[in-house]
């Protein structure tokens, strides 16, 4: 178990970590939460709150940088809306899926951290009509699981050449605050509780995502980003195998 002001470190961590490659860190908050001992109803909900602080910055910094693509965003974000506020309404078994996301993870996670010569070779269009399926399918594994989706999306994007890496991260920015948004939406109108120590976690959450979205847009090269992703993807793994 932690206590409150090692719980609150570990999410000005997670944040500075996650928002430096797009992300706004909910599976990271998710088990800071459950090593605290926070209640299962509680954590989700909490978890999409602290993903709309760390999103919005992130996404703030990405496109300001320059690395955003409207054309990628809308067909996903279309389709993610609905997943993930009807996904916000569900429970998920989490000995059906676990497993398996697990190893999709770590595969990415090895597929990333492997040097590619064509990483940030000139992207190809995406598909409207995919982007829509695609983005349905993360938007309620979303809205069941109470992350944001970009742990799922910035690879798609990468591996079907869709995107480079800092555009990937910054659409991934993006697609995170719609979600995040839309899950809580569908999750507060059962009136979750909320922990007492949600508006210190919350100043944690900006500081961190500020340093990080910081960091991702504006001084990390495609290589580090990649890297990082990796260690972000296999850590998500390893925290879904051990429970």
């Amino acid at each position: 178990m932690l206590d409150a002001t090692t719980l609150t470190l570990l999410l000005f961590v997670a944040a500075i970590l996650y928002t430096s490659v797009g992300h706004a860190g909910a599976s990271g908050y998710l088990a800071a939460m459950a090593f605290y001992g926070l209640a299962p109803d509680s954590m989700r909900p909490t978890a999409l709150v602290l993903n709309l602080v760390a999103a919005t910055l992130a996404t703030a910094r990405f496109r300001s940088a320059g690395h955003f693509d409207r054309r990628l965003f809308l067909p996903l974000v279309a389709g993610s809306i609905p997943g993930a506020f009807v996904g916000g309404f569900l429970t998920l078994p989490g000995p059906v899926y676990k497993p398996i996301l697990a190893a999709a993870l770590l595969v990415a996670a090895v597929r990333l951290a492997w040097p590619l010569a064509s990483a940030n070779a000139p992207p190809r269009p995406m598909p409207v009509w995919v982007g829509v399926l695609v983005g349905l399918a993360i938007g309620l594994l979303s809205g069941l699981t109470g992350v944001g989706g970009g742990i799922y999306l910035t690879p798609i994007l990468l591996f079907a050449g869709w995107a480079q890496t800092k555009v990937a991260a910054g659409v991934s920015a993006a697609f995170i605050l719609v979600n995040s948004a839309a899950g809580l939406a569908g999750r507060l109108s059962e009136s979750p509780t909320l922990p007492d120590e949600l508006p210190v976690w919350l100043v944690a959450v900006l500081l961190g995502s500020l340093i990080g979205s910081t960091l991702g847009s504006r001084v990390f090269g495609s290589t580090t980003l990649r890297r990082i992703l990796a260690v972000v993807l296999a850590s998500a793994s390893v925290k879904l195998i051990i429970g």
